[in-house]
C-alpha cells in the first residue's frame, strides 16, 4: 500500500511526463510574453519594416511540415525551429557584422517563439504534436 504525502504536488499525466504544470507553467508562459515584447521592441528599435515582420512572423511554423514524415522527425524539425539557440546565434552574428537586417530577422524569429510559448506551445515530444514541455496542447 502506498502512503500519500499530503505535501506532494500533483503529477502531470503520463502522456506528458516531464511537462511543467501549475505555477511553473504560468511563469514560463509569462516569460514567453516578455520575450515577445522584448524581441518586438528590439525590432522597432532598429526601425525594421513592419510588413517584413508580418510576412516572416509565422515562418518558423513551416517546420511543422516535418510531421508529414512522422512524429519523431516532426518533433525534431519543430524543436530546431522553436528553440532560441539558432536565432540568438544569428542575432549575435548580425550584431557583430553590423548588419541590422540580420538581427532584425532574428528578432522576428525570437518574437515568434515567445508568442508560441505565451500561448502554451512548447517544445515537442516525439509522442505527439500536442505533447510539449509546457503540457498538453489541443484536444485529446
Amino acid at each position: 500500500m502506498q502512503r500519500l504525502d499530503p505535501h506532494s504536488q500533483p503529477r502531470p499525466p503520463a502522456a506528458v511526463a516531464g511537462a511543467t504544470h501549475g505555477p511553473v507553467r504560468l511563469i514560463l508562459r509569462v516569460e514567453g510574453l516578455v520575450v515577445l515584447a522584448a524581441a518586438t521592441s528590439a525590432y522597432a528599435a532598429i526601425s525594421g519594416h513592419w510588413l517584413l515582420f508580418a510576412l516572416l512572423f509565422l515562418t518558423p511554423d513551416l517546420s511543422m511540415l516535418g510531421y508529414l514524415a512522422n512524429r519523431s522527425i516532426g518533433a525534431i524539425c519543430y524543436n530546431v525551429a522553436h528553440s532560441y539557440i539558432s536565432p540568438a546565434a544569428i542575432a549575435v552574428f548580425g550584431f557583430m557584422a553590423g548588419a541590422p537586417s540580420v538581427y532584425g530577422v532574428a528578432s522576428i524569429w525570437i518574437a515568434h517563439i515567445g508568442f508560441d510559448r505565451m500561448l502554451g506551445y512548447g517544445l515537442k515530444y516525439a509522442t505527439g504534436f500536442g505533447d510539449t514541455h509546457l503540457g498538453l496542447v489541443g484536444r485529446r
